[in-house]
């Protein structure tokens, strides 16, 4: 018998350790559980810290969408409510979502950090990891597995106006309320 190891944190190295530090608290409603010799350690649960940054005393490039590497970190919200609501406290101090996506699994929010990371801020879209499973196997996950750009105030007004969530939370009302949006992969990798 074999144990399974839990995720436990992320480490970014970087040539902006306060700028960064400042943009994950914000972001993740986090707070700094150590920072001193170039090292800063970040929670927001009962984890002692979830993301560390490293930082370099030379200049570092930011991220490079042409070289491989981690993609983006991800981080589930319990409810859509509460994602809108992170949405809204992050606009309000001129944090956007460089791509908002329905993936049909997942209803995500894609943010870039100062040095170029994506950071993406979701919620399940099934009560359970078989129903999840289940949909991936499914025919419109098949035929598109990325999912459909959407407009999250339209999805704001919505959920106001009673629409059920999972309603909301489908590529089909995402391409009904925002027809004419671009393919979110393009801003994925760009």
């Amino acid at each position: 018998m074999t144990s399974t190891p839990k995720f436990a944190h992320v480490v970014l190295q970087t040539s902006r350790l306060e700028e960064m530090r400042d943009w994950y608290c914000t972001v993740l409603d986090a707070h700094v559980v150590f920072e001193g010799h170039g090292l800063c350690f970040i929670t927001f649960d009962d984890e002692h810290h979830r993301v560390a940054l490293l930082g370099v005393p030379v200049e570092l490039a930011p991220r490079n969408p042409g070289a491989a590497g981690m993609h983006h970190s991800a981080y589930t919200f319990d409810t859509l409510e509460d994602l809108l609501d992170r949405y809204d406290m992050l606009k309000a101090k001129g944090i956007e979502p460089k791509v908002p996506i329905q993936h049909g699994v997942t209803t995500s929010l894609y943010y870039q950090d100062p040095d170029g990371n994506f950071v993406e801020l979701q919620i399940d879209n099934f009560a359970t990891p078989d129903e999840a499973t289940e949909y991936m196997h499914g025919p419109e996950y098949g035929t598109n597995p990325v999912g459909v750009s959407f407009v999250p105030e339209l999805m704001r007004d919505a959920l106001a106006a009673g629409v059920p969530v999972s309603k909301i939370t489908t590529h089909s009302w995402a391409l009904e309320t925002s027809p004419d949006l671009p393919d979110p992969m393009v801003a994925l990798t760009s």
